[in-house]
């Protein structure tokens, strides 16, 4: 492991970065209304944005307060409401051609699969690192959801492989991913979430001191 990797991470930085993983994650795994998520889509509907964002860690208040707007207004009409309903099915299920899909693979390996290199590479590490999967056992691991979850078990449960896992996993390709899908977005709370999620990740990146080498993109 890297020196890099095995530098300490402060508890203050650590609850941060759960509270981002457990509170974005589900956003991008879970239906408004077939999932599990209806409570959390609740609960950001009826958020203070500019009082939340005043707290929102590794974000700068003006953004934070901007991209939470963006989703508490996308959730005005309810978490029934159908464009919200259909945008989570359009970019996140299909059957039509995902837009900007959730999945590390679709970027980084040259034949733009699911199930590819980069894939394989995390379900390794995880072995490696005694990980298990925390939810879902279908979807590929480099899922963003999946992803976002998986950081905050590990800054929980396994700190000292956290640098480890966001350098070399979820911070090679996130930003990428997460500006295709806030310019695919055609509902304000998936451009807010992707906005906020970008954000948050690069402010993690700057406040432990990572250096990420980024892949090359074949899409």
């Amino acid at each position: 492991m890297s020196e890099q990797a095995a530098a300490p991470i402060s508890q203050d930085a650590l609850e941060g970065i759960a509270f981002v993983g457990e509170t974005l994650g589900p956003f991008f795994l879970q239906d408004p209304v077939k999932g599990d998520a209806g409570p959390a889509f609740a609960a950001l509907a009826a958020l203070d944005a500019a009082q939340a964002a005043v707290e929102w860690p590794f974000v700068v208040e003006d953004e934070a307060r901007a991209d939470l707007e963006l989703m508490t207004s996308g959730l005005a009409k309810g978490v029934e409401d159908d464009d919200l309903v259909w945008e989570y099915r359009r970019l996140f299920i299909g059957p039509a051609p995902k837009p900007a899909p959730p999945w590390g693979s679709v970027y980084t390996d040259r034949e733009c699969v699911v199930f590819g290199a980069t894939t394989l590479e995390l379900r390794r590490w995880m072995r490696e690192h005694g990980i298990a999967r925390q939810t879902d056992d279908k979807t590929p691991e480099d899922h963003m959801g999946l992803m976002l979850v998986l950081m905050a078990w590990i800054a929980r449960n396994q700190p000292e492989d956290l640098a480890e896992f966001l350098r070399l996993h979820l911070l090679t390709w996130s930003t990428h991913f997460l500006d295709q899908l806030a310019e695919a977005a055609r509902q304000p709370f998936y451009e807010g979430l992707a906005r906020l999620t970008k954000a948050s990740l690069e402010g993690i990146e700057a406040e432990l001191g990572l250096e990420v080498v980024h892949p090359r993109f074949y899409r």
